[in-house]
């Protein structure tokens, strides 16, 4: 029986993916096997010496202890293009919104008072202040292309826009994904100089921290839009809004309110509803409990930000999971433990990702406590643990 401590509402979608005769799952349990997390914090918090794996359901893990837990050898999953979907849609009633003033438009018509003859009269009078443009013939730039990043890349292109994307680290899988006709940029400034919107779909880094500053904000076309649908602190904030009083942006859409941005007339603020639909919430909540019950029961690795990838068809028979740091003679130290021990290795697979490997081993018989006990004791063992029959 396996140990699932939720720390926000987790969709019942998700959790439905645990047997409940192999898992219990609740908010406040002992000594839980993993965690389900949505947006808590877990930096100050005592994550307890049982748990094995943290299943972030989002994206972004900003909220995780990702080094520390890597030092303990507990994997850290998230949910990588399970709410793409939802943050495309919200990126293009971004665009659509800025182009039209749909925001400024609407406070507008709130604010009319009078019988309907007078609100006709001011109707007429003061819409001409509300007049946008259209979106076909635009370029749209977008900065990340990952899952989120191509959805709106090619959602722009079936609008009628030019799209230019940049991403250096663009996987093979993204790229046969892309609308062929999507213009590549050589540089971020490359891209910011032909653009008319830019949209970010990057992590929040050292090196992603405010990329978009007064300098670079001064490459961009006169009139440009920008959106961050991200992260907050992607862009600087300040240098945006000087730019806007300025004349130089037309308008600025982004997901994360502040006093400095919420009440401004050319920037529409929302309270961070990238990922806020149904249809996420469940997609993100099944793809995390999916890849946290395939670890505990089989050591196998899918969509975790600290450890490589890794699958290894179970035989049936005991297997053993072991973390490690990725240093010379590991798998020679295993080994020779185990044949120390008598047992035979049926199969076994090894992947490294940065400091870390996960090894996977199938023996022909269980692996005896003073065995465990010995591995466990290798210099540079994170984490050992018996799975299978």
């Amino acid at each position: 029986m396996f140990k699932i401590q939720t720390l926000n509402n987790i969709s019942v979608a998700g959790l439905e993916r645990l047997p409940r005769d192999r898992y219990e799952v609740a908010s406040e349990i002992a000594h839980p096997d993993a965690i389900l997390v949505r947006s808590a914090k877990m930096h100050d918090m005592e994550i307890p010496a049982t748990v094995k794996a943290i299943g972030r359901a989002g994206a972004g893990t900003n909220n995780v202890p990702v080094p520390a837990m890597t030092a303990r050898g507990v994997a850290v999953f998230n949910a990588p293009g399970a709410n793409a979907n939802a943050v495309k849609e919200l990126v293009i009633a971004g665009m659509l919104i800025a182009a039209r003033n749909i925001a400024q438009a609407w406070q507008f018509a709130r604010g009319l008072d009078g019988d309907d003859t007078a609100i006709n009269q001011a109707v007429e009078s003061g819409k001409k202040q509300f007049g946008g443009f259209e979106l076909p013939g635009r370029t749209l730039g977008v900065v990340g292309l990952g899952a989120i990043g191509v959805k709106v890349a090619n959602a722009a292109r079936a609008l009628g826009m030019k799209v230019v994307g940049y991403d250096p680290t663009i996987t093979v899988h993204r790229a046969w994904q892309l609308a062929s006709d999507v213009q590549p940029a050589l540089s971020i400034d490359d891209l910011l100089s032909r653009s008319d919107f830019v949209t970010f779909h990057v992590p929040l880094t050292d090196e992603t921290r405010h990329m978009i500053n007064a300098e670079r904000i001064r490459t961009l076309p006169k009139g440009a839009v920008l959106l961050n649908f991200s992260r907050e602190g992607i862009l600087d904030d300040a240098a945006v809004v000087a730019a806007l009083d300025q004349g130089h942006l037309y308008a600025y859409c982004c997901d994360f309110p502040s006093n400095l941005l919420k009440n401004h007339p050319r920037v529409v603020t929302l309270p961070h509803l990238g990922a806020s639909t149904r249809e996420a919430e469940d997609n993100c909540a099944i793809m995390v409990a999916d890849q946290i019950r395939e670890y505990l029961e089989n050591g196998n690795v899918t969509n975790a930000v600290n450890f490589p990838e890794i699958c290894l068809p179970l035989n049936g028979g005991p297997r053993l999971a072991i973390v490690n740091s990725n240093v010379p003679n590991m798998v020679g130290q295993i080994s020779t433990d185990l044949a120390t021990a008598g047992l035979n290795i049926l199969d076994m697979l090894n992947r490294s990702r940065g400091d870390v490997a996960v090894t996977l081993i199938d023996i022909d018989k269980p692996c005896p406590d003073d065995t465990l006990a010995q591995l466990q004791s290798i210099a540079g063992v994170l984490s050992v643990r018996r799975l299978g029959g």
